[in-house]
């Protein structure tokens, strides 16, 4: 006797199976030489292809984190480019210059993509030793009222803002995208001048409120981005927490930011590091002494001489910043001023590059846990690059920093999705007036 097997039971030859395979493309992974953590890893990863390459400091200038600093501060190279300047004064009569490409505003659409970068510079000082180390001057800006502007083609030798290479080459970078950028010159440089006892701060944010409104006002069509640098991304991205669920910002960039200046300070006063302690110091003394008239009818608990004759930016700080804007003492001043604990409230994209080595902006103080969490923040560590030098990559050692093409990814990225997005919200806003017409009818 034969059995017959029941139809949904009987083998099929292989051939005869109609099979469906999904490939799923694999996740890109960037090079074991960098570490790359936060909330929003997976979603910025595979747009930053410069990743997927080792980072290979540039031979000798690269293995000590002090050669690079200066090297990249003293060396890498200046291009020229014409700048507009407009002089705005601010609500205590102060200045702040902001520098825009020549031309720019007749040649690029009202829409294109607007880039600030944030300039709390640093100078050139010669150090006792012989050679010489740049010297950030952290000064505040802020504006309204007054307003003229000039042309000016900033050339080499010209200390702080728009005329530091880093920021050179990061203009020059994103125009060639066809983006436009205005760089934002805190008071005291760049040749910005000091008209008001307000001097600087780290704690202070009401000046970038009045700039990115000023900006944001002169091109509203536009997506606004912004890269800060050292002091400036520390205050960038304190600003970016404090905005938080209002920030006008699509995207950010920090750069070699401090976060704690706690740890900072600390850090500051130990070994070869003090080199840069006094080197800064005996700039903003200079600075403060050509504009002493300002503060000399000054009370309470200012220490005016104390801040003149500073042999430390902690000493400057206790006889003069942190009183200017009401802290009990220094260490008040460094504490709440520092941006480690706004990465939480971070609401826009952003990407935070750091070198391991950085003698100015030490690892450790680097807020870890809270970017991982964070789904909008991603963070690269290099293993090299020292403060603000990152000689490396295709241009080192004398070209841009190996930061600059994946910072420049990142923006194009994120207005590509813009554009995407403001491109589908207009379909579907015109395929409801279609339906809306049909409907009448």
């Amino acid at each position: 006797m034969v059995f017959s097997l029941p139809a949904f039971l009987r083998l099929h030859p292989i051939a005869s199976l109609n099979v469906t395979t999904t490939t799923t493309k694999a996740m890109p992974s960037p090079h074991h030489s960098l570490e790359v953590i936060g909330g929003a890893r997976d979603a910025f990863l595979p747009a930053l292809k410069t990743l997927e390459h080792p980072y290979n400091a540039f031979p000798v200038i690269g293995w000590n984190r002090h050669i690079e600093t200066i090297f990249a501060a003293f060396f890498r190279s200046l291009s020229d480019v014409r700048l507009k300047r407009e002089c705005l004064r601010t609500k205590d009569n102060g200045s702040v210059a902001l520098d825009w490409v020549s031309g720019d505003h007749e040649r690029l659409p009202p829409d294109s993509p607007l880039l600030i970068l944030l300039c709390y510079s640093w100078f050139k000082e010669p150090i006792a030793t012989g050679f010489a180390t740049r010297i950030k001057n952290r000064t505040s800006m802020s504006m309204v009222l007054y307003y003229a502007e000039f042309d000016g083609c900033l050339q080499p030798g010209l200390t702080g803002g728009s005329g530091d290479t880093y920021v050179r080459h990061m203009l020059l970078r994103a125009r060639s995208k066809q983006w436009r950028v205005v760089v934002f010159n805190s008071r005291g440089c760049g040749d910005s001048p000091v008209t008001t006892p307000q001097f600087y701060s780290a704690s202070f944010l009401g000046d970038m409120h009045e700039v990115v409104a000023h900006v944001s006002t002169r091109y509203p069509k536009a997506n606004l981005y912004t890269v800060g640098w050292s002091l400036g991304a520390n205050i960038l991205v304190r600003y970016l927490g404090q905005e938080s669920h209002s920030c006008p910002f699509s995207g950010a960039v920090s750069l070699c930011n401090p976060f704690n200046l706690v740890i900072a300070d600390e850090d500051f006063r130990k070994g070869f590091n003090n080199v840069y302690d006094k080197a800064l110091t005996s700039a903003l003394c200079r600075i403060f002494k050509k504009h002493a008239l300002l503060f000399e009818d000054m009370g309470g608990e200012y220490n005016i001489p104390s801040a003149a004759n500073a042999k430390s930016v902690r000493e400057f700080d206790e006889g003069l910043t942190r009183v200017s804007f009401g802290f009990k003492s220094v260490d008040d001043y460094y504490s709440n001023s520092s941006s480690s604990d706004s990465i939480k409230h971070v609401r826009i994209p952003l990407l935070c590059i750091q070198a391991e080595n950085d003698p100015i902006a030490p690892s450790r103080g680097i807020p870890r846990e809270d970017i991982k969490a964070n789904p909008n923040c991603l963070l690269i560590m290099t293993p090299k690059g020292g403060h603000l030098g990152w000689v490396a990559g295709a241009e080192a050692p004398l070209g841009a920093p190996w930061t600059d093409p994946v910072v420049m990814d990142f923006l194009e990225h994120l207005e590509r999705g813009s554009s995407e997005t403001s491109c589908s919200d207009l379909k579907v806003a015109k395929q409801g007036s279609e339906d809306l017409h049909q409907l009448e009818v």
